[in-house]
């Protein structure tokens, strides 16, 4: 199926690693320009070559998402390098474990900036371009806002923030023909997700224990079935849908993990 994504410019955020490099693959392959914002430009600009090795084009441009002034400044350097937005994948984020009892003011507030202020940021600073463009955003969100998970105050929070301001972004942004939507992760392998199950004694028991309960299959969501299912929501082929939270997660957040 042609997407009709050539040439069309979209931000990834946190496009280095894992989901994020998967989506900006995707958007290569459909003959789009992943434009890749990460903190650590040696990881941007591998990801980047690892895009380009496959013949493909691929931008990138340095910021630390936590602060509002590198929100800004990153936004500005797609427009001069790009010329345009088209789309915005916020991905960037990490769940860090900033639970009720164990965390604090300073930890919780810290964790909102890394997880969910820059979410509001990029999309603010890039809504000039989007709406020349009616362009699409996109917003990478987690189970945790739904199912809980216990030690993990304010990660949660963030994605209950995620899964608003989508709705409320796709209500605004109808007059511009903007389609907002969100992408909600449970179980992925990405490499932050392996660094987790390494920190037990056993993670090959630990992996099983946790697809043991993933309804579809007893296996984890691999990042290309996240990345096709974002990359499909950026495009006009779904020029209708706006406003929805897609779970690709195997029926791990709604269904009845005992099947």
């Amino acid at each position: 199926m042609n997407l009709n994504l050539k040439d069309k410019v979209v931000i990834v955020t946190g496009g280095a690693k894992g989901i994020g490099l998967g989506i900006c693959k995707v958007l290569a392959q459909e003959g789009a320009i992943p434009v890749i914002i990460g903190r650590k430009e040696a990881d941007n600009l591998k990801a980047v070559a690892e895009i380009e090795a496959m013949g493909f084009t691929a931008k990138s441009a340095q910021a630390e998402l936590s602060n509002p002034n590198d929100c800004e400044k990153a936004i500005q350097e797609v427009i001069l390098n790009c010329g345009r937005i088209d789309g915005l994948v916020n991905n960037a984020g990490a769940n860090d474990s900033v639970g009720l009892e164990s965390g604090n003011y300073e930890s919780f507030m810290a964790s909102l900036h890394k997880n969910l202020v820059h979410y509001y940021l990029m999309a603010h600073h890039a809504l000039p371009e989007l709406k020349k463009s009616k362009g699409s955003i996109i917003n990478i969100g987690s189970k945790t806002a739904d199912t809980g998970q216990g030690g993990t105050s304010a990660y949660a929070a963030a994605n209950g923030g995620r899964n608003a301001l989508t709705r409320e972004w796709a209500v605004e942004l109808i007059p511009y023909s903007i389609r907002v939507n969100a992408l909600i992760v449970a179980e992925c392998h990405t490499p932050l997700y392996e660094n987790w199950l390494q920190t037990f004694d056993n993670p090959t028991e630990k992996l099983k224990e946790i697809t043991d309960t993933i309804p579809f299959e007893n296996r984890m969501t691999t990042v290309e079935e996240i990345a096709n299912m974002v990359v499909f929501l950026l495009s006009d082929k779904s020029s209708h849908t706006t406003g929805q939270l897609i779970y690709v997660d195997g029926g791990y957040t709604h269904l009845d993990r005992s099947l």
